[in-house]
């Protein structure tokens, strides 16, 4: 695990968010304890809203995702996933959905939070934290 910088804003992934969600007990401590700045992607954004149903869960959804500030995407950053996609995609599995988010992540110079470092390997600073139970 790499450790983010003191004040650095931290952005998290998909697959913490969706752990918290599914009040996996490592996410819940991790997000509630968590004393930095937190922030979503765009892209996570979207990728939440995949799966939602219809009703409570999609109103529980919103209040959730409106607690979080969200990293937007901007033509720079989009162009630097497309080739970042390109070249790790095939050594690392970095979908376009990741490569998205790390280049959201690298323009605002946060750190992001995630349980696949693999698929990012073009940012120096990844937060794992925790293991995903096996």
């Amino acid at each position: 695990m790499t450790d983010p910088k003191p004040t650095a804003l931290l952005v998290v992934d998909t697959d913490v968010l969706i752990d918290y969600l599914r009040d996996q007990s490592d996410a819940v401590a991790f997000l509630e304890g968590c004393t930095q700045p937190l922030a979503l992607s765009v892209v996570s954004v979207a990728e939440l809203y995949v799966g939602v149903r219809d009703g409570e869960e999609r109103h529980r959804l919103d209040a959730f995702v409106a607690a979080f500030d969200a990293l937007p995407l901007e033509r720079k950053a989009a162009v630097q996933a497309g080739l970042w996609r390109r070249q790790y995609g095939p050594s690392h599995g970095t979908g376009l959905a990741d490569a998205l988010i790390a280049a959201s992540v690298a323009t605002a110079g946060a750190t992001l939070v995630s349980l696949n470092r693999r698929h990012f390997p073009m940012l120096a600073d990844v937060l794992v934290p925790y293991a995903k139970p096996s």
